[in-house]
């Protein structure tokens, strides 16, 4: 499914993003959050007039190679098909292009559908601060309601408004949205989401949770928020990646192609 041929012509700063994209599919396969084909992950590529790059329909994300990425513009056009036969999901241009058309600073979007994320999604309260990896998004999360599979063109004003200026949205009975100013911080806030999710899961099994105090709530989210987060917590997701890269090269580099 991979062809070097397709990453032959094309520049240094799209080249990486292909492969940063490609290790993220990768990385959320490993991690247990992919559906089956459904999904996506988007990259802008840098310096680009919105040109976005996104995963064939009908690939695993286990099977995601950087030239199998396709290319395609704001409006959804492909503009460079990759090394498959596959096209492109509409549900996941009509998300991803709102989010990148209305976002200048994000970089990355991620969206899933796991089993804790959904489950969190359906509660009356959402995220709840009952550990300090939920206190990491305290104040930055958004609220979408259902509204059915988001083909609709229509929903992309009311999807955007919900996100605001935030780093997650939560997609009300659907799944979850995480937006990073570089694939690392998306994937991480991601990964750190879907944890949050695990352990509301686990925790309200077992009983009515036990909240931290208000203070420490406040506290801990102002360390792991970037506009006045600690030198000592890892809030951008660098040197998460360089590791979870080193992994991947150690297991399977054919992502890179």
């Amino acid at each position: 499914m991979s062809s070097p041929a397709v990453l032959s012509a094309i520049d240094a700063t799209e080249r990486k993003t292909r492969n940063d994209l490609a290790a993220c599919y990768r990385l959320v396969a490993r991690y247990g959050m992919t559906d089956l084909i459904y999904n996506h992950i988007t990259a802008r590529i840098p310096g680009s007039d919105h040109e976005l790059l996104i995963n064939p329909f009908g690939m695993l994300y286990e099977e995601i190679t950087a030239s199998a990425l396709i290319k395609i513009d704001i409006e959804g056009n492909v503009l460079a098909p990759g090394s498959t036969s596959y096209g492109v999901n509409r549900a996941g241009y009509v998300i991803h292009s709102a989010v990148h058309a209305a976002r200048e600073d994000v970089q990355c979007v991620i969206h899933t559908h796991t089993r804790a994320g959904v489950a969190v999604s359906c509660m009356t309260d959402g995220l709840l601060p009952i550990s300090q990896t939920a206190l990491r998004f305290m104040g930055r999360v958004g609220y979408h309601d259902f509204e059915g599979p988001a083909i609709d063109d229509g929903e992309r004003s009311r999807l955007i408004a919900a996100l605001g200026r935030n780093d997650v949205l939560i997609l009300r009975n659907h799944g979850l949205l995480t937006v990073g100013r570089t694939v690392a911080e998306a994937f991480l806030l991601m990964q750190r989401l879907e944890t949050a999710c695990q352990i509301q899961v686990a925790a309200l099994a077992g009983g009515p949770p036990i909240f931290p105090s208000r203070s420490s709530q406040e506290r801990t989210a102002a360390l792991f928020n970037p506009a006045t987060g600690s030198a000592d917590v890892s809030v951008s997701g660098g040197l998460e990646w360089e590791a979870l890269l080193r992994q991947l090269d150690r297991i399977d580099p054919s992502y890179r192609d």
